[in-house]
């Protein structure tokens, strides 16, 4: 079985909170993109399907020597996760190829992670409904339920509480990734804590209904912290908006800058200037409406 996994892009990001456990609450309009890694997901038997102890075999490829293996790499504590949910002795195999680049803010080792899920309930019809499936993604990280159903979706809470939208934006995008990743944890350990303000509401209103200014929608407050460190990220984004882009905005916590065009022959444009730059790595994308 075969599965695409998209990345996604922040439109808008938030940081309205924190919980007593350190966890920081967010309120972001995230969306899915045409740029997909495959997972590949097959049973085994015979002897590659057996071990002493009687647990199923997990076995994970990729050829990128920089996806971690074994209990470091998300997509296979995900199907160790649904196999003992599932209370499974059925041995499997996870192939992954990786276009999604790491670190970049992108969401690539979280859809994989969404897709083995999706995938293994798939090929073993273990039964879950989409809802279990995302309560048991959540378990792996907190923007890993938005890939399960891998739609136009605002969350709220650590990630965990989604409400579908509904509206189609009319816009390509450029995504720039400039080779270098960024950690997560880092940047939210140096994010100071901040409320709500009514900035956030209008952004968010804005963008629920798919009207305003695309420019003034695309707020991340993580970006205070990023760019603080790498000066090239927001180097990035006043490239894009010279090549002609309504907007631009660093996707979650970095390191990849998106930049959005009104028209597909523009966003191209940019496209092909961009990746002339050997230390970029650049993808033409459009939304995924589900």
């Amino acid at each position: 079985m075969r599965i695409r996994a998209p990345a996604k892009i922040n439109w808008t990001l938030r940081v309205v909170g924190r919980r007593a456990d350190g966890y920081h609450l967010l309120d972001t309009i995230m969306l899915p993109v045409s740029l997909y890694d495959e997972v590949e997901i097959r049973k085994l038997g015979g002897a590659a399907g057996r071990q002493n102890s009687g647990a199923p075999v997990i076995q994970l490829r990729c050829a990128d020597p920089q996806v971690p293996k074994g209990e470091e790499n998300l997509a296979y504590r995900a199907a160790r996760l649904i196999l003992n949910k599932a209370k499974s002795t059925q041995s499997v195999e996870i192939r992954i190829r990786k276009r999604i680049p790491i670190g970049a803010g992108l969401g690539g080792g979280s859809t994989d992670a969404a897709a083995t899920l999706v995938g293994l309930n798939r090929l073993l019809n273990l039964g879950f409904s989409a809802r279990q499936l995302e309560r048991l993604a959540l378990r792996l990280g907190a923007d890993v339920p938005f890939f399960i159903r891998a739609r136009p979706a605002r969350a709220r809470g650590i990630g965990e509480r989604l409400k579908a939208l509904h509206w189609v934006l009319p816009y390509w995008l450029v995504i720039v990734y400039p080779r270098f990743a960024v950690s997560t944890a880092w940047v939210y350990r140096n994010l100071a804590s901040k409320l709500t303000k009514p900035r956030v509401n209008t952004s968010i209103a804005s963008s629920l209904t798919g009207s305003g200014d695309p420019a003034e929608m695309l707020i991340n407050d993580l970006e205070s912290v990023t760019l603080g460190k790498y000066r090239k990220i927001g180097l990035l984004k006043g490239e894009l908006m010279r090549a002609g882009a309504l907007g631009s905005l660093m996707s979650g916590s970095g390191s990849s800058v998106f930049g959005v065009f009104e028209s597909k022959r523009k966003a191209r444009d940019a496209f092909r200037r961009l990746r002339q730059e050997e230390e970029l790595q650049t993808f033409l994308v459009h939304v995924v409406n589900q």
